[in-house]
């Protein structure tokens, strides 16, 4: 891990106890999914839906990817996408650069991030897309519904094995406001938090 990123692991980590039990039980949903997909398949494809897919998805298929990672939990793919495609939002790129995450950002309208977690760590290829892009999953995956306008507007996810409702409140409401930058680094926080203690539990 990178040194600022593993400073700020072992911090999220102390914040475990404070997850509620209604969303502990949903995270550990989750893992008993990653544990039968791995067991079975040999791999567990984590797709993580939200409207836009530019704020709470790409974070949290950045954090499943350095979860999984940080607790030894091989055979891990993490996806994201929307319900309609924008562009990964540089608020939420931002805050996961002060988490520690190194990020290469190319520009134009929906740049392609290039995040990793490790000097000789993977790339994880960010950007905005569809759900149902052809570069996510098609079938057999967990559909996890990172906010509740997604979950609404999408009742069905074709292809999913798993379906289960993990919402965070928009950071994007903060936009504009003193506020802004507290409050993405909360949610990123929050979602680091709840990923790792999701892999936590992949026993």
């Amino acid at each position: 891990m990178h040194l600022a990123l593993e400073a700020y692991i072992k911090r999220s980590l102390s914040y475990i106890d404070e997850i509620p039990t209604s969303r502990a039980r949903l995270l550990e949903h989750i893992a008993g999914f990653v544990v039968a997909s791995t067991e079975g398949r040999h791999f567990a494809a984590l797709n993580f839906i939200c409207t836009h897919n530019s704020r709470r998805s790409q974070m949290a298929q950045v954090w499943a990817t350095a979860a999984a990672a940080r607790f030894g939990v091989h055979g891990v793919q993490s996806f994201s996408g929307g319900t309609e495609a924008t562009a990964f939002n540089p608020r939420a790129v931002a805050a996961l650069q002060r988490a520690g995450f190194e990020v290469d950002g190319p520009g134009g309208d929906n740049p392609h991030y290039r995040v990793t977690y490790a000097e000789c760590g993977p790339i994880i290829e960010c950007f905005s897309k569809m759900f149902d892009d052809p570069a996510n999953p098609s079938e057999g995956f967990a559909a996890v519904m990172t906010c509740s306008e997604a979950d609404a507007a999408c009742p069905f996810v074709p292809g999913a094995a798993l379906r289960v409702p993990l919402t965070y409140e928009d950071p994007k409401a903060a936009d504009g406001r003193p506020e802004e930058v507290s409050v993405y680094d909360e949610r990123c926080r929050q979602i680091a938090t709840e990923m790792l203690y999701l892999f936590s539990r992949v026993t």
